[in-house]
Formats: structure tokens, C-alpha cells, sequence
């Protein structure tokens, strides 16, 4: 598929799925499945439209940072218009969730300001970036541990991924059904809490995630080059300085056998559970250059592990939870797909990239835009005419 054919079947894709609704316009992830507006879903979509329409990027993050919270959340879903679709009571109205999704915005905003310099874009949203990373900051992680917590799985964007089997009572193999009442019984314990993650809720739910916390960081990177732009030095220094301070807690709590592991509970528990996770700090930047040569060698490039036909299977496939069909649970995501080639990108590993690129091409060649993709055969499984695939124009 060359790169003018792939856009043309993006623009075609992020057409069908635009909403508008009075002065804002919005992408869903796909009409039948998900007609909703997602947080890291519309900051894949800015992605995909720097290189289309900057501006309609931009209005597609002023959407959703329209119904983000006083205390600086930003909902990891906005109803806009309600359907019978994920019709859940979220505890605070009908138009938005009260839970977040991983904290891709501040990057996102960035790429769309390297395609047109619109420093006036900047300046509108960063209060709802500072308020937002500054809430993750405080509220997420109460006794300065520099690592952010999670109170629901659906916020690491992975709604039933087997990192989180453990802490909700489950087996490695268990149905869609049983890991979905699990969760909401999780946003029913959040409504009673009163919303109060760091002193209610981290007695239910309280992980600390690597992908989560790994694009944290890269965004505080960006964040403190957003800040430095628009002549906010102070803010600047102190978002690198968290960062810096992230990476360093992430070594001491969740490094160990050269992986980083996601963590639940005061003493930092670690989750030993291989999903992809294991290469999110690729992404981040923060590896040796050893430690990712390391990882790629061992892990990435390992038959057994996550080299499948059609790479890169969101769990070891010689995990006992790996299914080739279930959604968190082994398929390939193509936003995965790209995280992880950013992240092979930062460290130049350009026959793993072609490797990841070629395999995302064939999928959305053979199998169009859907949501996940059989690991072993490429089978499209999920939601149909799904906008992450978009992200592979960023990929070329």
C-alpha cells in the first residue's frame, strides 16, 4: 500500500466517523461500536490529522478538553449525544465519564504544532494541559512517589487486559462478561467515594501502571517544551523536573530481571505478567541503549514470546491468558503497533520498525480498519471501520 492510497482510506475513515455538535466537531472511534468521543482515541485522531488538516486536529482536542473537570481530569469518554451504547451511570451526569484515560494530549497538541506552528493553539489550551498533568501529579500519587495510580482498568485504555486479572479476582481465563461487571463494580465503588481517588478508591483499585506512567512521561517531556515556547519557564522546570524524577521511581519500583513491571499496593507489588507493556518505555526514551537492545533481542524478536505472524500480540503468547480473539488478551492493536515503533524509532532500530510497518500495512490491506486484529492470522476482530488504524500515516 503506498502512502497516497493509505491516505486516501484515512481521510475516508475519519470522514465517516466525524460528528458535530453545535460549534464542536469530534471523531468517534467507529459509528456501530463506539459512537462516543474517547480521550486517548481523539489524540490518536490529532495524530493522524497533522497530517491532513492541523486544524482540524486542533479543534478535535478542544472538544474533548470541553467537558474536562474543576480538579483538571479529563474524561476518558464524552457522551455528547447519549445512546444505548456503554450506557453507564458514571455519577456525574449523563455527558461525560468520571475516570481518564492515558495522557497522550500534551504530545499530541505538539505534533500538530510542528506541522503549523499555531502558537496561539498553545496558549488556549495549556490551562487544561497544566491542570490536567498537574491533577495526575497530585491527586494520582498522594504521598509524592512519583508514579501515577490507576482506579479502574478501562483508564489504562487496556479495559481487560491480564495485567489487571489478579487484583479484580480472576483467573487467566475468564469471560468478557465476568471482567466487564468486575469494572463497574468499580464505578459504582468510585460514585460512593465520592469521586476521592487518592484516599477512597486506592482501597479497591490502585495500580501502577508502566505504558500509563511511561506516557506520562514523555508527556511531561513535551509538556516542559510546550511550557518553554510559550515563555513559562518556571512551569518548564517543573515539569522536567518530574519527569526526571518519574523515571528515577520507575527504576527503583517497578525494574527488575531487566523489565519494568506494573505495581499494586503500598510495598509496590509487581504484576509479573508479560503484555506489551514490557516496551512502553521505549516510547518514553528513558532505556539504555543496552537495556533496549536487550529488550527488542529477548522479547520483541522472540518467536515465543511476541513475534507472532502478525505483530505485536498485546500478550505473550506464552502467557496462560494469550487468546488470539480476545480483545486485550493477545490481538493486535494498531495504536500499540505505534507506540512501539516510536519507540524503536528513539532507538534506531529500523529493522524491527520495517518489520512492525510492513505487518500494520498488510493487516489494513487484508483486513481493513478494525479494531483489533488476530495476532496469528490477521483476522480484523472488533468494531469495523476503527480509526486507529490512522495512526499507520504516521507510520510511513
Amino acid at each position: 500500500m503506498t502512502r497516497d492510497e493509505l491516505q486516501k482510506k484515512v481521510c475516508a475513515v475519519l470522514e465517516a466517523n466525524t460528528k458535530t455538535v453545535g460549534d464542536f466537531v469530534y471523531t468517534v472511534p467507529s459509528i456501530e461500536t463506539y459512537p462516543y468521543q474517547f480521550l486517548w482515541d481523539s489524540c490518536f485522531h490529532a495524530i493522524a490529522f497533522s497530517y491532513l488538516n492541523p486544524s482540524r486536529g486542533e479543534n478535535e482536542l478542544l472538544a474533548i478538553l470541553r467537558e474536562q473537570f474543576e480538579n483538571g481530569l479529563i474524561p476518558h469518554m464524552v457522551y455528547w449525544e447519549r445512546g444505548e451504547l456503554i450506557d453507564i451511570d458514571w455519577g456525574m451526569g449523563d455527558k461525560r465519564s468520571t475516570i481518564t484515560q492515558p495522557p497522550m494530549i500534551a504530545y499530541a497538541a505538539w505534533r500538530l504544532y510542528e506541522k503549523n506552528n499555531n502558537t496561539a493553539f498553545l496558549e488556549k489550551i495549556y490551562p487544561n494541559l497544566f491542570h490536567f498533568y498537574k491533577y495526575l501529579i497530585t491527586e494520582r500519587d498522594p504521598h509524592e512517589k512519583r508514579l501515577i495510580g490507576l482506579i479502574n482498568p478501562d483508564e489504562s485504555g487496556e479495559d481487560n487486559s491480564p495485567r489487571f486479572d489478579g487484583l479484580l479476582g480472576l483467573p487467566p481465563v475468564h469471560t468478557f462478561k465476568e471482567n466487564l461487571e468486575k469494572r463497574i463494580a468499580l464505578v459504582e465503588e468510585n460514585k460512593k467515594c465520592n469521586f476521592d481517588a487518592p484516599f477512597c478508591m486506592k482501597n479497591f483499585f490502585w495500580v501502577k501502571d508502566v505504558p500509563f506512567n511511561s506516557i506520562m512521561v514523555k508527556n511531561l517531556e513535551v509538556l516542559s517544551t510546550i511550557a518553554t515556547k510559550l515563555g513559562r519557564g518556571y512551569d518548564a522546570e517543573y515539569f522536567s523536573r518530574v519527569r526526571d524524577e518519574m523515571i528515577e521511581s520507575m527504576r527503583n519500583l517497578m525494574f527488575e530481571d531487566g523489565l519494568f513491571w506494573s505495581t499494586y499496593g503500598e510495598n509496590y507489588n509487581k504484576i509479573k505478567v508479560k503484555t506489551w507493556a514490557i516496551f512502553a518505555p521505549l516510547f518514553a526514551g528513558f532505556l539504555s541503549k543496552e537495556e533496549a537492545a536487550t529488550l527488542v533481542r529477548k522479547h520483541l524478536m522472540n518467536e515465543t514470546e511476541f513475534l507472532s505472524k502478525f505483530p505485536v500480540p498485546t500478550v505473550s503468547m506464552d502467557e496462560p491468558s494469550y487468546s488470539e480473539k480476545d480483545m486485550w488478551r493477545g490481538p493486535t492493536w494498531i495504536a500499540i503497533n505505534w507506540i512501539i515503533y516510536q519507540g524503536l524509532k528513539n532507538y534506531g532500530f529500523s529493522e524491527e520498525m520495517d518489520l512492525i510497518q510492513k505487518s500494520t500495512l498488510e493487516l489494513l490491506r487484508e483486513s481493513g480498519f478494525r479494531e483489533y486484529y488476530n495476532s496469528k492470522t490477521g483476522e480484523g476482530l472488533g468494531a469495523k471501520n476503527f480509526t486507529w488504524g490512522c495512526l499507520a500515516l504516521d507510520m510511513m
